[in-house]
């Protein structure tokens, strides 16, 4: 099944980086977890980072960055054993849902039981209104994302391309100020990733939402972003962090990945994740286990 266009609208640059303010502050957050047999092993290692306000920022590393990690901890799913989270200046207390950010996985995670409207709906479910109001909600959000006609389709209806949509809505459907993302559309096929691209782009200057999200796609970083932090691994370490749109600025469409200057840019950051790919201790990347996705 074909992906349906989305509706035509103007995309406009993120607000300039003088009127941008912290949405997401990250002040010297540590991780640790429990192997088997009693020991410890450090995921994340004094992580500074601020995402502002329109901006769309890349988290850009290799297996065992601790990546998906610190997006759990950012959605409130697990907790920090160090440092601060704080979201549009609030510091976030106890592990528990945050209602300013939304969150796109790995795997889209639609019930296969719902429609895609109940699908997008249910994000609502714990909030106050009646069904209707829910539902003309989520019909609301399928329709800015293109998805209008196929409000009443189940999950194994739709393409794969068409599935990452509902998965978005459903994470929108609250309006977020922030929206992570895991890679999620590293399942897709060129095209319709690149079509994914230029939704989020869209998106962003539509409705103003700040965008993190995890790769380990250096020209999916560098097409995308406004911002690029490399980590390195085993513990998650910042590496470096790149400042893309002032190295490649633009109207906020989509960057042409064959463009020479983009292309030098890729370099640069293949570069770094070269350079930070190599962990301090005496054990190589490839000696890690992999027994959860970082």
């Amino acid at each position: 099944m074909p992906l349906p266009a989305a509706p035509i609208e103007t995309v406009v640059p993120a607000s300039s980086p003088a009127a941008a303010r912290p949405v997401l502050q990250l002040v010297g957050v540590g991780k640790s977890f429990t192997v088997t047999g009693g020991g410890r092993i450090e995921v994340l290692q004094d992580i500074n980072l601020t995402v502002e306000e329109g901006r769309i920022h890349a988290l850009l590393g290799r297996s065992g960055c601790g990546k998906s990690t610190l997006l759990n901890i950012i959605a409130g799913l697990i907790d920090a054993d160090s440092g601060a989270v704080r979201i549009n200046g609030q510091e976030r207390g106890a592990r528990g849902p945050v209602p300013d950010v939304g969150y796109v996985f790995q795997d889209d995670r639609l019930m296969p039981w719902r429609t895609a409207r109940d699908n997008v709906a249910f994000a609502l479910e714990n909030l106050p209104g009646t069904r209707h109001e829910r539902q003309t909600k989520a019909r609301e959000i399928l329709d800015m994302v293109g998805l209008t006609g196929f409000e009443q389709a189940f999950p194994n209806q739709l393409s794969g391309g068409m599935r990452s949509r509902v998965a978005l809505a459903r994470a929108l459907v609250r309006r977020p100020r922030l929206l992570i993302m895991d890679e999620p559309f590293s399942r897709l096929d060129a095209e319709t990733r690149s079509a994914m691209h230029r939704e989020i782009l869209r998106l962003r200057a539509l409705l103003g939402t700040t965008v993190l999200f995890v790769t380990h796609d250096v020209e999916e970083a560098t097409v995308l972003a406004d911002h690029v932090t490399v980590l390195r691994p085993r513990p998650g370490r910042i590496a470096s962090v790149m400042p893309v749109h002032e190295l490649l600025p633009g109207d906020g469409t989509l960057r042409d990945g064959t463009d020479p200057a983009v292309v030098a840019v890729m370099r640069q950051l293949k570069s770094a994740l070269i350079q930070g790919s190599t962990p301090t201790d005496p054990a190589s990347p490839g000696t890690h286990g992999n027994s959860e996705r970082n």
